[in-house]
């Protein structure tokens, strides 16, 4: 996501960064009468699809335009007078009272990151740029003892003061805000609302992978998507699943990384160590009914590492499928919530 100010021919590849791993399987129909429309926003692309859709075109296109610069005016780091640039800024000890948008993204992050004993922190910026998958490109590999201790010394949600109730956000030190791992996520929400507000129940939202369907296909059935394998000399489908009324995100390790000595250092960085992650995880996938919190969890359970994320996920009843790396090849994990989601070989799920 292109949500934090950096050069502008290059995009965050960073501990949040979440590849747009999820494509749609021949969910659309091809028959004029459904609308289907499209833009750029946060330094990706975005498709809404209306089955069936009767709707004045410009007008519609015009309120989602509208709501994703909302987002992009409370919630890009690219922008000097962002209200996350603004509290970045901000002095430590001194507070701003902040939008109900920012509130709401702000609130999921801290849970998930609570939830997850520390493994999803929006403070970790710092860290993605010290190990060289920042906006400044790649590093000069494994920092010094001295540089890393000094950096984790910015990073950690506990430095935050927030008051809900009142919308009051403070810090106790050095931290900044990021929520490129969330906010995609929280406007593909956004935008579904809006569709949902003007009458539609069908329809399809994605935002550069991030997704939330509701109602049914152009088919009249489930919408279906399918989640990437990485292959080495291309692409290919892990899984096929059907969807009806929900949110899905998926988080992947294999696309940012570099190798020193043998040993592959991740751009996803675990806030706890303050290192790249080196377990086998390479991509997690997370339904929910809402789109933000699929993203910010997809993000924390790559970041946990296998074992540690499926226990996290069945606990907290999370349908979460995982793809770890076994061999040469790639064996598929998914929890108990997950398995209603999965398509059979025909395409029926």
């Amino acid at each position: 996501m292109a949500f934090r100010r950096a050069q502008p021919a290059r995009r965050r590849a960073n501990a949040v960064y979440l590849a747009a791993l999820l494509t749609l399987l021949a969910a659309c129909s091809s028959e004029p009468r459904d609308l289907r429309l499209e833009g750029r926003t946060m330094g990706t692309s975005w498709h809404v699809t209306v089955p069936g859709g009767a709707a004045a075109e410009s007008a519609l296109t015009a309120g989602i335009e509208s709501e994703l610069e909302a987002i992009n005016d409370s919630m890009s780091t690219w922008r000097e007078d962002s209200e996350i640039s603004r509290f970045n800024r901000l002095p430590p000890g001194e507070a701003m009272t902040i939008s109900p948008r920012f509130a709401a993204v702000l609130a999921g992050a801290l849970a998930i990151g609570d939830a997850s004993a520390g493994a999803y922190d929006v403070t970790v910026g710092p860290l993605v740029d010290l190990w060289g998958f920042g906006p400044d490109g790649p590093g000069k590999g494994i920092p010094a003892a001295a540089s890393l201790a000094e950096t984790r010394a910015r990073v950690g949600q506990k430095k935050l003061d927030w008051d809900p109730e009142a919308r009051r956000l403070a810090k106790r030190g050095p931290v900044a805000l990021d929520f490129s791992s969330i906010a995609k996520g929280y406007a593909v929400d956004r935008v579904a609302e809006l569709l949902a507000g003007r009458g539609f129940a069908d329809y399809l939202v994605e935002i550069g992978g991030e997704m939330r369907v509701a109602g049914r296909s152009p088919r009249g059935d489930a919408w279906r998507v399918a989640v990437e394998r990485p292959e080495a000399g291309g692409r290919s489908i892990a899984r096929g699943l059907a969807l009806f009324d929900a949110g899905i995100a998926t988080s992947g390790d294999y696309r940012n990384f570099f190798t020193v000595n043998g040993v592959r250092y991740s751009h996803m960085i675990d806030p706890r160590t303050g290192t790249p992650v080196t377990h086998d995880v390479v991509s997690v996938t997370v339904i929910h009914e809402s789109c933000m919190l699929a993203d910010g969890w997809a993000t924390a359970l790559a970041v946990l590492g296998r074992e540690a994320a499926l226990r996290v996920a069945t606990e907290a009843g999370l349908a979460v499928y995982l793809l770890a790396r076994q061999g040469e090849g790639f064996r598929e994990y998914n929890t108990p919530a997950f398995a209603p989601y999965l398509a059979d070989e025909t395409g029926q799920g």
